[in-house]
């Protein structure tokens, strides 16, 4: 137990901290995106809130017959009501920690900050690691640091807006309305629902398959010949020697 604590703390999820190119174990990924996947689901509940619920609140505390109908012969009442408005300072604090997770995965040191990553390598270390490299794992993270900051952005237009107008010294976005369609959250959640939910449950990684289309047709580099090829024959090879390494201790 304490050789795989002490293991743990000294490469996390990293098959050697200082190799390149860097190896992650893909179950430590699984395990972390299972548990990030809170947040989309989190984020959808929100969302439908926002867009079908209700957007006004009755604050009397009678509700008067008008003895009148409308013209579907309902019957129309008479109530005290305002307009609805939303506080999102806690979907903030989710979408703002969800992008810091999504960042801290891309490299060695920031791993070592992020919580998410820390018990994802506690909890994969009773398992057989399965070593994948890092570098189209990024493209994923990039995917959904992407979706995180157009979410951000919707739940606060005012925010983003003042920055804007600030950098170009002029009123190119409006600060007393929302200028993001409603579709464009919903698309975002759900694709990082499907996209999560995918790596978790089938070890399906969409952000990854794309990384290695967008290497085979010129548009990226890579200085891994495994990233190319995501099946590579040299993830037995490391998988071999981590059991080895964990037979020596």
């Amino acid at each position: 137990m304490l050789a795989t604590l002490r293991n743990v703390m000294i490469k996390l999820w990293f098959f050697d901290t200082k190799s390149t190119p860097l190896f992650i174990n893909d179950v430590a990924v699984r395990i972390r995106a299972g548990l990030l996947l809170a947040i989309p689901i989190y984020m959808a509940f929100t969302l439908f809130d926002a867009i079908y619920g209700s957007r006004w609140e009755i604050t009397g505390n009678v509700i008067r017959d008008t003895f009148d109908t409308d013209f579907d012969g309902r019957i129309l009442y008479m109530v005290e009501a305002v307009r609805r408005t939303r506080d999102y300072t806690w979907q903030t604090y989710v979408l703002w920690f969800g992008l810091y997770e999504m960042l801290c995965g891309m490299f060695v040191w920031s791993a070592r900050l992020s919580p998410t990553v820390w018990l994802a390598s506690l909890l994969a270390s009773a398992h057989e690691p399965v070593w994948k490299p890092l570098q189209p794992k990024r493209m994923a993270w990039s995917i959904g640091a992407t979706f995180i900051s157009v979410c951000l952005i919707f739940f606060n237009p005012e925010v983003f807006a003042g920055w804007v107008n600030w950098a170009l010294r002029s009123e190119v976005l409006p600060t007393t309305q929302n200028y993001l369609p409603y579709w464009i959250p919903l698309v975002g959640v759900a694709t990082c629902f499907g996209f999560m939910w995918l790596e978790t449950v089938m070890g399906l990684c969409v952000g990854c398959k794309l990384h290695a289309l967008l290497v085979r047709m010129g548009l990226l580099t890579d200085e891994c010949e495994a990233c190319n090829n995501l099946s590579f024959p040299g993830a037995n090879q490391l998988s071999q020697v981590a059991q080895v390494q964990q037979t020596q201790r």
